[in-house]
């Protein structure tokens, strides 16, 4: 029965994107794949684009990479007036100007904000159809700004894990690789704005659930000081742990969204921390040489001692070291007595079962009021049925256990804090997350992402490099309100290097469509009359590569095999595929490159080898040149 109703609601959700696109006049498309805010303001203001023009190219990529394509699956519902809004903005800004720099540009958020005008489910089927009374706090500070609400986005059901499967939204793929998780609990916004489905979404972090998506996905996301940013119409999972707010391909993109919605709330008590004191400029920080004199600290013990843990380490290592390159000290650190200190220190099994009932209780219409009654409906995807089940046993609010674990956070964040202070650190330096992205079905090991959780002190996640074709993220933890330093930070080091790379299964539109696979040919001959021709087939959205292979001039008994090579730009290389095999002269199939093999394409880093009996170590070698290159 909910395999049914998914697939029911998803075919709902297909017919209102054509339904959205058929309803705006036809019209050249904007390309939006990994564009900024800056540009697309620039658009709109020199007459180029409209708001509804972007809002348009925006439901073209869902519709052409979200359930076909790729299907990443990261959309859980269109907002079916998205043009509508858009088009206001777009009359506003004509007799008005615009409001700001989020003027009508198009977001996406995490389907656990309140959207008084669409359900806000959590990722659940028994909130399929509940609509709050309000928005969340957030959400109408974006409002309020002009942005234009484009959808909600997947997330783990209820937020309660990093891998981002649920009952209403399914499984949501990483576009570096779709076989693997895109992290979470917010990864279908990760997954959407790394795609290019909207310019920036909105998250929650609870323990990691921005930064995960953000380290496997190659984007930066910041998990605010505890109290900078309402929860306040956020669907709960720890409110003494939550926190709610952007993620984005750039950090002046995520500093735009963060001065849009940061600030105090009086219905978020956490917020009472900011009357009186100066909020965070973010913008206004972005320092292109921050690093210079800055004072890294780089926390060994979040590094991890497994071999498992060997290949993240080190690129994280290369991006301390580039830190270094631009000015930084950085020196290793150590938080006396760390693992007793932190160990036992997270509230979610103690708080959400309590917390949830009291978001349900604030929802007149809500379809259920308790997790207990959530549960004997049956309609929770099952693998987060049976953490569900333990959090459900839960008989108190109040727990001996619980208090000791409130009580261990101030002694925690007190060590932190001194060592920053003797050391004058500007930051300290990890892993986000430990290991890259695991595949779809396995659980997801080496998050970092407690220590900020447990201390409320603000936490920055920013690409660090790739390993095995998968982005790595580094984190960056500050002392309180130190905020918009580690962006400042954090772009000193994304101003210097090129990890920001589009993922290679959802380029850009063509005509308003996926491009059609790519055709191309290669050939050569050998010094003794062989000849070697290959026919190429590849998509690029789905990573398959079509090939059909012949070589001439020579015997079949006398051929090796042709073979797909890797060659680096030492001359070291390693065969990726057998062609064609021993004694035979042609061969014909497919392959799913993994995203390091899709690179060495892109690169121009393959070649069509032929072995034969005279020449066994190469008769011919015809390097695989795309269009695309």
């Amino acid at each position: 029965m909910t395999e049914s109703r998914t697939r029911r609601l998803v075919a709902v959700w297909f017919a209102l994107v054509a339904a959205l696109l058929a309803a705006s006049p036809a019209r050249a498309q904007i390309e939006v794949a990994e564009a900024s805010i800056a540009e697309l303001q620039e658009a709109m203001a020199s007459g180029r684009a409209t708001s509804a023009q972007i809002t348009r190219a925006y439901l073209s990529r869902v519709a052409a990479y979200d359930h076909t394509g790729p299907a990443l699956n990261a959309v859980i519902r269109i907002n079916p007036h998205a043009l509508e809004e858009a088009d206001a903005m777009d009359r506003e800004r004509a007799e008005h100007g615009p409001r700001g720099p989020l003027h009508g540009i198009p977001v996406i958020l995490k389907d656990n904000y309140d959207t008084s005008d669409m359900p806000t489910t959590a990722g659940t089927l028994a909130l399929a159809g509940s609509v709050p009374p309000d928005d969340a706090f957030q959400v109408q500070k974006l409002r309020a700004a002009g942005a234009v609400i484009l959808g909600k986005a997947n997330m783990h059901e209820l937020a309660y894990g990093i891998t981002t499967v649920s009952a209403l939204g399914g499984q949501t793929l990483n576009p570096y690789d779709l076989g693997r998780n895109p992290g979470g609990s917010s990864g279908g916004t990760g997954a959407a704005v790394t795609a290019s489905f909207a310019t920036i979404g909105w998250g929650s972090d609870t323990s990691g659930s921005i930064r995960i998506p953000a380290s496997h996905n190659n984007l930066v996301g910041l998990r605010p000081t505890k109290g900078l940013s309402s929860i306040n119409g956020i669907v709960p999972l720890s409110h003494t742990q939550d926190v709610g707010g952007p993620l984005a391909r750039t950090l002046p993109d995520l500093a735009v969204a963060l001065d849009a919605t940061i600030g105090p709330d009086p219905a978020d008590p956490a917020t009472g921390i900011l009357p009186g004191r100066d909020l965070p400029r973010f913008v206004e920080a972005l320092d292109e040489h921050a690093l210079m004199g800055a004072r890294i600290g780089v926390l060994s013990a979040l590094f991890g001692d497994s071999p498992d843990d060997a290949a993240v380490a080190r690129v994280v290592r290369a991006a301390v070291g580039r830190m270094a390159e631009l000015g930084a000290d950085t020196l290793s650190v150590e938080i006396p007595d760390f693992d007793r200190l932190i160990s036992g220190s997270s509230v979610i099994a103690d708080e959400f079962k309590w917390d949830l009932q009291d978001y349900l209780a604030s929802v007149p219409d809500a379809p259920v009021r308790s997790l207990d009654e959530m549960l004997a409906l049956g309609l929770n995807h099952e693998a987060v049925v049976p953490i569900l089940r333990r959090a459900a046993a839960s008989r108190s609010r109040d727990t001996e256990v619980y208090r000791a674990a409130l009580a261990k956070r101030g002694p925690l964040r007190d060590a932190v804090v001194t060592l920053m202070n003797a050391e004058s650190l500007d930051a300290i330096v990890y892993p986000t997350i430990r290991r890259i992205a695991a595949p779809v079905g396995e659980p997801q090991a080496g998050s970092n992402c407690q220590l900020s959780a447990s201390t409320g002190l603000p936490a920055l996640s920013a690409p660090a490099g790739w390993s095995e074709g998968l982005p790595v993220g580094i984190e960056l933890l500050g002392r309180p309100f130190d905020d918009a330093h580690l962006l400042a930070l954090a772009y000193a080091l994304e101003s210097s290097t090129d990890n920001r790379r589009a993922p290679p299964t959802t380029p850009p539109l063509v005509d308003g469509a996926a491009p059609t696979p790519e055709r191309f040919t290669v050939s050569a001959s050998g010094r003794t009359g062989a000849g070697l021709r290959a026919r190429f087939d590849y998509d690029r959205a789905l990573g398959i590569l079509t090939y059909d292979v012949e070589a001439t001039g020579v015997s079949p008994e006398d051929v090796h095999g042709i073979v797909l090579r890797y060659e680096d730009e030492r001359g070291r290389g390693s065969v990726m595929a057998r062609l064609v095999r021993p004694g035979t002269l042609t061969g014909s199939g497919t392959l799913t490159l993994d995203p390091a093999s899709a690179a060495h394409l892109e690169d121009g880093a393959l070649s069509v080898v032929l072995l034969t009996r005279t020449e066994p170590l190469g008769a011919i070698h015809a390097p695989v040149v795309s269009r695309g290159r």
